[in-house]
């Protein structure tokens, strides 16, 4: 498929046809990469942090779900601003 590069503003933009936007999902948002000089649009997904809670409770489950650095300030930053 073919399409021209049209003007927004300072940039161009594409106008995607409404039955690839559906074909491909595409709603409100995309995430954008370049990889090997070639564009790569795909759509965000719905729920950026769907998934998480069973994620977490696997690590639970392995132990894996400690603080990897500590919570307490150390002494040389008690003079530090927040």
């Amino acid at each position: 498929m073919h399409a021209t590069l049209v003007r927004i503003g300072n940039s161009k933009g594409i106008r995607i046809p409404k039955a690839v936007l559906e074909q491909c999902g595409i709603v409100d948002s995309v995430e954008m990469e370049v990889l090997e000089g070639q564009l790569v649009v795909r759509p965000c997904p719905a729920k950026p942090r769907e998934g998480w809670r069973e994620q977490f409770g696997k690590m639970a489950e392995q132990g894996d779900d400690r603080p990897l650095i500590s919570e307490s300030l150390e002494p040389e930053m008690a003079d530090w601003e927040w």
